[in-house]
């Protein structure tokens, strides 16, 4: 079964490589796609979140890191893939994100599942929101908040971003 576990990633949380390593467990091959919105202004580029997800999740064997642009269920086709993989922090996430899955389904052809899986819960209150405001207002970005929320060289990356502002 290949899955596809679509984001902007803009960073990468902890949060993020939990749900990709538990979706890992249950696919053949699962593909963790980077979506390229030229839309929105990210915080890093597309590469950038890349290498972030091949740090991250370069060990484990079936995780493929893509990125795509468009619509997420043509990419989906293009790729055969089964299903969507998507993670959920609170409920409030599944009302968002089964629309969402509804819209994948019918803009399918071949009507795509949708696979939620929850966050762990030490995990769940974790965002790259979250993680973008804290990055601006800690002044020691080496402080264990960020440490609990993203990968070391996510948050070095974060250093380098907001200390250069």
């Amino acid at each position: 079964m290949t899955l596809i576990y679509p984001g902007s990633f803009d960073p990468v949380t902890l949060g993020h490589t939990d749900i990709a390593m538990r979706g890992a467990k249950i696919a053949t091959r699962l593909i963790v796609a980077v979506l390229d919105n030229t839309n929105k202004q990210p915080l890093f580029s597309t590469a950038e979140r890349i290498a972030f997800l091949q740090d991250a999740l370069g060990h484990i064997g079936n995780i493929e890191i893509d990125s795509f642009s468009g619509l997420l269920a043509e990419y989906a086709k293009h790729k055969h893939a089964t299903a969507i993989l998507r993670g959920l922090r609170s409920p409030g996430d599944f009302e968002s994100e089964a629309r969402y899955a509804t819209c994948n389904r019918l803009l399918s052809a071949s009507n795509i599942e949708t696979i939620f899986i929850p966050a762990s819960p030490p995990l769940s209150f974790i965002s790259s929101g979250i993680v973008r405001e804290a990055a601006l207002y800690i002044n020691n970005l080496d402080d264990a908040a960020l440490r609990n929320m993203v990968s070391p060289m996510v948050q070095d990356a974060l250093k380098k971003r907001f200390n250069s502002k």
